[in-house]
Formats: structure tokens, sequence, C-alpha cells
């Protein structure tokens, strides 16, 4: 935004600083007149010599004509002092606003690794650097995120590129091959792509917060999520447990479908090869609402379970299929709790498996049966 030149603050400060002192020396004068100067006669007095009273007595022209010269000398130097004192007072007092403004301009260049770091007691000029100090530290991790995530979605959607090209060389260079098979391959890679595609979608939409709010029972969409995913899981002898209350949230309803459905095809995939459980349960709380999913499985180290949410991350088992996936199931339920304002907890479980809470708040003007 092109703006017009101004003065500075610090040359409005200064001149206010003057200001302000100029006018308590006209009202200390002021006072003088008001109390002192106009109880002095303004004609000589005739005094009795009887009486005790001795010395001169001034009168009030000839006290005035001596007073007003040194008056006007010493608002001369009130307003000398105030123009120096209040530049210097209002540069020391504007110095952490400079280096805030330096690290602004760092910023709008481009470089967030850059902090203020703002010595000294609490104030509001240490707020303000401490505020900022915490966003572009938001802001670099944020940058850093999409970095990586634009990197791994770009390694992601050129392997199936690849090998679609792959085959249709083939197809075109080869016509003894069967090219039923070719087709096949050509559209499970394809479909792989189009779910890539679709979950990018999904976190895209996420991050922008570009959704409608509005009151959702967490239950139903379990319900709906196991009825959806029932076939896979009697497909992998999976047996899924579904237990809990009521639990009423506020969000958008399409995106908290797609957190539980998430959640229940990981726990699902990413299971025993035989007679792996599944369970599913909704709790609500006064102030929260919890979905809690376990699954059997193999015993997972911390270390690995702590990367499970980042884009394209799996566990060192986890082997493609045909329903693995596209390495963005965690992810997005991590960032549609974050638009949630609600906190994500993944732990391993000891006998093998993770256990996956999604803890959000509930609303505070609704009951159970409003839902």
């Amino acid at each position: 935004m092109n703006r017009q030149p101004g003065f500075s603050v610090r040359f409005k400060l200064t001149l206010s600083y003057a200001g302000f002192l100029m006018f308590a020396g006209l009202l200390l004068l002021a006072a003088v007149w008001v109390f002192l100067l106009r109880y002095v006669p303004d004609r000589a007095m005739l005094i009795n010599p009887d009486d005790k009273l001795k010395g001169v007595f001034p009168v009030r022209s000839a006290l005035l004509d001596v007073f007003a010269p040194r008056a006007a000398a010493v608002l001369a130097f009130l307003l000398v002092f105030g123009l120096v004192g209040g530049w210097i007072l209002a540069g020391r007092m504007l110095a952490p606003l400079t280096r805030i403004t330096d690290a602004t301009g760092m910023a709008t260049k481009g470089s967030l690794s850059h902090r203020i770091r703002l010595p000294g007691r609490k104030d509001e000029f240490r707020e303000l650097a401490d505020a900022f100090d915490t966003m572009l530290a938001r802001l670099e991790a944020h940058v850093a995120e999409q970095r990586r995530f634009a990197a791994n979605a770009s390694h992601e959607l050129r392997t199936p590129l690849a090998i679609s090209q792959a085959l249709l060389d083939v197809a075109r260079n080869d016509p003894t091959q069967d090219l039923d098979e070719i087709i096949d391959r050509l559209h499970a890679v394809n479909a792989r792509a189009i779910d890539l595609t679709e979950a990018l979608l999904v976190l895209s939409r996420a991050d922008q917060r570009s959704f409608t709010r509005e009151p959702v029972d967490l239950s139903l969409l379990v319900e709906e999520a196991t009825e959806t995913l029932l076939p896979l899981a009697e497909k992998r002898g999976v047996t899924i447990e579904t237990s809990g209350d009521i639990a009423p949230a506020f969000g958008s309803q399409a995106l908290l479908l797609q957190l539980t459905t998430n959640l229940v095809h990981n726990a699902i995939v990413h299971n025993l090869s035989d007679k792996g459980t599944v369970r599913v349960e909704t709790g609500a709380g006064p102030e929260t609402v919890v979905l809690t999913v376990e699954n059997s499985g193999e015993k997972l180290s911390p270390q690995l379970v702590s990367t499970l949410t980042e884009p394209f991350q799996r566990a060192t088992e986890r082997v493609r299929n045909d329903h693995a996936g596209v390495g963005l199931g965690l992810a997005i339920v991590r960032r549609i709790t974050e638009v949630h304002d609600g906190s994500l907890t993944i732990t391993p479980r000891a006998e093998g498996g993770l256990r996956v809470a999604v803890q959000l708040p509930a609303p505070p003007a609704l009951s159970p049966k409003d839902i």
C-alpha cells in the first residue's frame, strides 16, 4: 500500500513531550499569578511609623516588569529542554519498535528464521515482540511442512504416472502382451492416482477452513463408516466392535466423516492378517467429546508412532496392496482435528497395534437430544 510521507512517531512524541512541558509551565505561571501576584498592591502603601511592619513593599507593575522577562526565559528553556529531552526519551522508548520493524522487514523478504528475542521485563512492546516471534515460528514450521508435503506429493504422484507410462509403452511396443492384464493394471494405478488427488483436495479444503460448521453426532458417523467398511473388514478377517454414547460435536459433517472413515480404514488395513480386531468407542464429557479407535496388529515403537501423522509416512511393516491407501490417512485425520480445535493422540498398544484418540470440543449450547 502506497502512503503519503508523514512525520515519524518519534517526532510526534517529541512535540507531544515539549508541548506538555510548555503547558505545565504555563499552568505554573498562571498559578503564581492567581495565588500570589494578584494580592500584591498596584500602588504604593503608606505605612504608619508605629506599625511593626518594616521593609520594602513592591508594587504589582514593578514586580511584573521584573518577573515577566525571567518567566519568558524559563519558558524558552523549557521548550528547548522539552524538544531535546523528548527526542532522546522518545528514541529510547521506541528502540524496541525499531527492532520489531527490522524483523518484520526481514520476514517480508522471506527470512522466517530470524527472531526478535527482546530482553527486559514484560510490557506492551515485549508482548508484541513475543507474539511476533511465536507467529514467525509457526509460519516457519508451516512453510517447512508445506514444502516437505509438496515434495512428498510430487514423489507419490510421479510413481503412478511413471507406471502408467511404462505400461503404455509395453502395450505399444510388445503386441504379444495380454492387453486385459495391462488394462487392469492401468485401472489400479489410475485409481490410486485418483485417491491420492482426492486426499490432497481434502487436505487443502481443511487447511483453508472453507467449510460450514453444524451440529454433528460422532456416534452416527461411526455407524456410517463401519457399515461402509464392513465388507473390507470381512474380507480381511477383521472384527469391528462399536460402543459408546451419543457424542455431539460441532463442525463439518463431511470432514468429520472423512476423519472417522480414515481411522477405521487404517485400523482394518494395518491389522493382523487373520482374526484381527477393531474397537471404536465414542464418549461425551461436559466440555469435550472423544472418538477412540483401537486395533490389534504388530508391535510398534513410540519413535515410529510419532511419525505416522506425517504425510506419506508408513510403518516399516506396512506393505502396499489394493487397500493400503496413499499415505495420507492419519495426516488428514490430524489436520481435520486441528481445524476443529481438537487434539489427536496416538499411542502404541503393549499387545500390538495402535490406540488413536480424537478429542473435540463439545458444543456449549447443545445437548444430545438436539442433535
